[in-house]
């Protein structure tokens, strides 16, 4: 039987840095784990790699402590590895005037986090982002970049393995834990002193084998997102967002322009109905119904979620779509987009008794284990300050 200090399960960005901060406290004993046969198969390699800024959180929540950090870490590690880094900040357009007082809130927020960040007029966001239109003001984020998800997980993972001190044994799925922290594999038993529970959209049914997560249920909203034409990709320079629902945790149909420059449109937040349904019917299992009846009891008792039902699976169809991201540019035609195989699942955890979607990050622990429950957006941003809190707070 393998023994090792510490067990992390889960290979997407959460359980890589955490490790890699493991190591710069001393740790030498570290085991990865994850079902897949190659990290970032999911979340972590097909977000659309923005770094965010501390625009959206509430001060004082664990989202909001991070998230500004995290950017500036994850910016210096890209310059230092020498990966793709575009800052070109991002402009907040307003389609109605009814949005500009969420517009200052957002102004509010983002100050009281520490991000730089301005409310402009029309004039100044048509020398930022010529393309995009606005409702009288706009708020420009100076922090905002984006970076390539897989290059880093990529060279995050080949950091970890070079340092000699952390095994890998990817196609390895979690089955169950028993006493003194001994885990069973479906490669066998592995016995360790901590165990790290990184397993994102499975991470609530990880923690229910050591008495966490209980009252919590992940359930899987999925984003689809299409791309302009290569000849149309210089009418984005950077990133166009449209004012959200700061109620709810998604964040509208915007452009993206990646560090490789393509641009991107996307994604939608469309209730899935299985973890891995990244298709039509791809990824459905025997879950589905759970899933089917969590989102049906979240219809009927929360106007929230109810709104989403209504809204998001609508874009679908392309001329919903289309209509969306029209009304943040000036100039956009149906001809100028084209179809994308990108697609991403998004787990967002539920309180099952109040009904409610969960706002914030969430942890459980004891001193033989740490849960994170819920690591939805910005957890790629605020993964390497993230990853500080937890091993601080949690790993002794």
């Amino acid at each position: 039987m393998k023994t090792f200090e510490i067990m992390i399960c889960g290979a997407g960005i959460v359980g890589l840095t955490i490790a890699r901060e493991l190591i710069s406290r001393g740790h030498k004993d570290i085991l990865i784990i994850d079902k897949e046969t190659e990290v970032a198969k999911h979340a972590s390699g097909r977000n659309s790699g923005v770094l965010h800024a501390g625009i959206y959180y509430a001060p004082g929540s664990l989202r909001a402590k991070s998230c500004l950090s995290g950017n500036f870490k994850m910016k210096a590690y890209c310059k230092e590895k020498g990966l793709p880094l575009l800052e070109s900040g991002k402009v907040i357009v307003a389609k109605n005037e009814s949005e500009i007082p969420t517009l200052h809130e957002l102004y509010d927020r983002a100050t009281a986090n520490g991000a730089k960040v301005e409310l402009i007029g029309e004039e100044k966001l048509s020398q930022i982002e010529p393309n995009a239109k606005t409702c009288k003001q706009a708020l420009f984020s100076h922090y905002t970049a984006v970076v390539d998800p897989r290059a880093v997980m990529n060279s995050i993972y080949n950091d970890l393995l070079q340092s000699g001190k952390v095994t890998f044994m990817l196609g390895t799925s979690f089955i169950t834990a028993k006493k003194n922290n001994l885990i069973i594999t479906d490669k066998g038993e592995i016995s360790c002193g901590m165990f790290i529970n990184s397993a994102g959209a499975y991470s609530d049914k990880v923690a229910r084998h050591f008495g966490f997560g209980e009252g919590y249920q992940l359930i899987p909203f999925k984003g689809i997102y299409k791309k302009l034409k290569k000849d149309k990709a210089d009418m984005i320079r950077g990133s166009i967002y449209p004012v959200p629902n700061i109620k709810n945790p998604f964040l509208g149909i915007h452009f993206t322009r990646s560090a490789i420059g393509d641009v991107y449109l996307g994604p939608t937040a469309i209730p899935a109905f299985g973890r891995e349904n990244y298709g039509i019917l791809a990824g459905l299992d025997s879950e589905a119904f759970s899933i089917i009846l969590r989102d049906t009891i979240l219809f009927m008792k929360n106007p929230k979620f109810r709104s989403i039902a209504f809204e998001e699976p609508r874009k679908y169809f392309f001329s919903c779509f289309f209509n969306d991201a029209k009304e943040l540019v000036k100039e956009l035609s149906p001809d100028d987009i084209e179809s994308t195989p990108k697609v991403g699942i998004r787990p967002q955890l539920v309180d099952i008794k109040r009904n409610e979607l969960v706002m914030d990050f969430l942890i459980e622990s004891d001193d033989k284990s740490v849960h994170v429950l819920n690591a939805i957006s910005p957890a790629f941003t605020s993964s390497m300050f993230f990853a500080e809190m937890i091993v601080d707070k949690y790993i002794h």
